[in-house]
């Protein structure tokens, strides 16, 4: 079977492995979420794969299900070795991509929590400017180790092409003014490789699949498929 990849709009995490498909070449379907609606998120088929809840979730081509944004990634990395996704393990290039992958994984992604927390937060609750303070203090920081880990690089990681860990920097990097908790242009490094990645052809793609609109694929893509039938191809 394709493999299959269930992601979620608007602005997931799950961008990263939709482009990150597209590089790989590899075959695969995609299975929309909308995260503001609760029958979607909690639709039984989508449960029985990740009771969490949570994407992105990958069906693999063996029809086993595959959870977390890293593992995910990796998997794709390993699967499409020609594709300058990843690095063969053992190498210092696969231990150097474990380690920017887990910062952005763990350290980054985990910095705009606050700020996520506070934009649900109820008017009157006065935690919510103390969380945002968290945000900026914890983002800007990270976007600070960002810039020395791009100092001299194309890319994070590999100076040939972008890897799985510049397709995760671009879906949560992307949240960083839109929540208004740091400037881009403060850290020139990140916005060079970031503006860089906006032209990718793959990164095009996975915004316009999140959009919803037309998107032009130059990698496997074979459509999407209905959060119904994803029960018949679990594994």
């Amino acid at each position: 079977m394709e493999t299959t990849l269930i992601y979620s709009v608007p602005f997931g995490c799950s961008f990263a492995a939709i482009a990150a498909l597209e590089w790989s070449g590899l075959p695969y379907r995609l299975a929309r979420v909308e995260a503001r609606d609760p029958a979607s998120k909690r639709h039984p088929a989508f449960l029985a794969i990740n009771p969490l809840s949570q994407t992105p979730a990958l069906l693999t081509h063996t029809g086993a299900p595959l959870l977390e944004s890293m593992a995910i990634l990796l998997h794709l990395a390993a699967r499409a070795p020609g594709s300058n996704l990843g690095f063969a393990q053992g190498t210092p290039e696969y231990d150097r991509l474990n380690s920017v992958l887990s910062f952005l994984h763990t350290t980054f992604h985990a910095a705009f929590m606050p700020a996520f927390q506070a934009a649900r937060a109820v008017p009157e609750d006065a935690r919510a400017g103390v969380w945002r303070e968290m945000a900026v203090e914890k983002v800007n920081k990270s976007l600070a180790h960002l810039e020395r880990l791009l100092a001299g690089r194309a890319w994070l990681v590999s100076d040939t092409a972008p890897t799985i860990a510049n397709a995760y920097l671009a879906a949560t990097a992307r949240w960083a003014e839109p929540l208004q908790l740091a400037s881009l242009a403060d850290y020139p490094n990140t916005a060079r490789v970031l503006a860089a990645l906006e032209l990718d052809p793959g990164i095009r793609f996975a915004h316009a699949i999140e959009d919803g609109v037309p998107a032009a694929s130059r990698g496997g893509f074979l459509g999407h498929v209905a959060l119904d039938q994803l029960a018949q191809n679990a594994g």
